[in-house]
């Protein structure tokens, strides 16, 4: 054999000794838990045939208890560039198999590298995830290595979409680099985050807690907000991202795809009609009034076990891509407290970075009360849902279709926030707040003097609801554009979008706000 060919196979060797990661039986391993390998989840996400993969051959540079004698091609994590439905992703795989997926000086180097490729090419990245933290033989290289890939996950924010996976664990300092992307997908059962672990909240607090409820994708997906959607397994968590990403742009350069549309921009509804209940205190499901509007009633929803008093998500309509923002009478009436202003704020804020129009449907009947909510700061909670509608520069359509009251008429989109066209159906109710509430406040005093205070209350309610608890008040100043058909809904929010596609608003120029966090 010649001595080229010779160094040819010994680079076929070398490659297929880096596929193997932390070889076979660590690979068996990790499909004994339940999981795929890193190289598995890529060739699950990306498009077949697609994946270009660099950085194979790294090794790691540490000679700290023993390391050098355990050096493994890769360095733990898969990086490179491929495409998803022809669009170009950059992606990263932490790989369990070597030394469980743990993160070291030249692992952090090929993250930060494929990350300013994305950044210079303008082109989303995916990491996904499953480690066991920082390399503890490293020490501090390991801890620069995060810090290097958290400066650039914060300057790509609003400048590239990005997307993380938690696969398997991701604990301590690992934790930062998915809360400061756009979107964090968890699946169920064998991934959890958490920034201490149960020993040490054991040891520090005294409290026992396994590390699913510590925080699993449940615990996330439920109570804490960090984790947006709870996928089934590994393979459904790689089909929402494929799904999520099929709504965004490349960059924030760049419109949101363009997909054919079947769906009649003038199919109407009669049951949206006939959806608001008689009594202003039943409540009636959004879903069933989003799924009618949107192109084939299809509807990704973000953080669907969050805060379920706001629903918030992405459909097409005509084939545009959308940000829906819409309460929830359902769950609390559909008020707003802090946890639902953050949900809504973080996405509208998306949503503008990434020039992904806004539709805002609107039934608010005010804010929670109660001391919770005061001590819990909901005053700035609710003001970054008001900041961020205020912000926002991309189309914004609203429709009230029943109560909009007070604080929470401003915060959800109104005219004033530079809403650009405001809708309402007949059923609207815009005022500062219901007719009862109105009525004790105005005509308390009279009442108690009468001889029959209920009949009062009752006749200067009815005047009040005649006056103020209808669309036609808010619309003769010009605060709603049109009061509509809701079965017509579809048509006008598309028309409108039509009409919205040229926008140009540019806000004061500034280094950046200071958004009430």
């Amino acid at each position: 054999m010649s001595s080229q060919l010779e160094k040819v196979q010994e680079l076929i060797n070398l490659r297929k000794e880096a596929r193997l990661g932390g070889g076979e039986k660590a690979i068996a391993k990790q499909h004994e838990r339940g999981k795929y390998t890193a190289r598995e989840r890529i060739e699950q996400l990306l498009d077949e045939g697609s994946f270009e993969e660099i950085d194979m051959f790294v090794r790691h540079r540490c000679h700290n208890f023993g390391q050098e004698k355990k050096s493994i091609l890769g360095d733990g994590v898969v990086t490179g560039y491929g495409t998803i439905e022809g669009r170009l992703v950059y992606v990263f795989a932490q790989d369990f198999t070597v030394f469980g997926g743990s993160l070291s000086e030249t692992m952090a180097l090929k993250i930060c590298k494929i990350m300013d490729m994305a950044m210079k090419m303008g082109a989303p990245v995916i990491g996904l995830n499953d480690s066991g933290g920082a390399r503890i033989q490293e020490g501090i290289n390991a801890l620069s290595g995060y810090a290097e890939i958290f400066q650039r996950n914060i300057l790509a924010s609003g400048v590239i979409p990005q997307i993380s996976a938690i696969l398997g664990p991701c604990a301590g300092g690992a934790v930062y680099s998915p809360a400061l992307t756009d979107f964090t997908i968890m699946a169920k059962g064998i991934s959890y985050m958490f920034l201490t672990g149960p020993k040490v909240v054991k040891t520090v607090t005294g409290e026992d807690v396994s590390q699913e409820d510590l925080g699993g994708a449940d615990v996330h997906s439920k109570k804490s907000g960090v984790c947006h959607i709870a996928a089934e397994d590994g393979e459904d968590a790689i089909r929402i991202i494929r799904k999520l990403f099929s709504y965004i742009p490349q960059n924030n350069l760049e419109e949101t795809p363009l997909v054919e549309c079947d769906d009649p921009i003038d199919r109407v509804d009669d049951e949206l009609n006939e959806i608001i209940p008689d009594s202003a205190n039943k409540p009636y499901d959004m879903y069933r009034v989003i799924g009618a509007i949107v192109d084939n009633g299809e509807f990704l929803e973000i953080q669907p076990d969050y805060a379920k008093n706001l629903i918030i998500g992405f459909a097409r309509m005509n084939g545009q891509a959308v940000g829906v923002v819409a309460n929830q009478p359902k769950f609390l009436a559909g008020v707003l407290d802090s946890n639902a202003s953050r949900k809504g704020a973080r996405f509208v804020r998306f949503c503008d970075a990434f020039n992904i129009p806004l539709v805002t449907l609107v039934d608010v009947p005010g804010f929670l009360p109660g001391t919770g909510q005061e001590y819990n700061g909901v005053i700035l909670h609710g003001a970054k849902l008001l900041y961020a509608y205020g912000e926002a520069t991309v189309p914004k359509v609203t429709v009230t279709l029943r109560k909009s009251y007070g604080g929470s008429h401003i915060v959800m989109s109104c005219k004033q926030l530079r809403g650009d066209m405001n809708y309402a159906w007949p059923t609207a109710e815009i005022a500062v707040m219901g007719g009862a509430g109105a009525v004790e406040v105005l005509y308390a005093k009279e009442a108690k003097a009468s001889e029959d205070p209920k009949k009062v209350l009752a006749e200067k309610e009815a005047e009040y609801n005649k006056l103020f608890c209808n669309p036609y008040n808010a619309a003769r100043y010009g605060y709603i554009d049109d009061v509509i058909e809701p079965r017509n809904t579809r048509f006008r929010v598309i028309r409108a979008l039509q009409q919205l596609a040229t926008k140009k608003v540019v806000n004061p120029a500034k280094k950046h706000g200071n958004i009430p966090l």
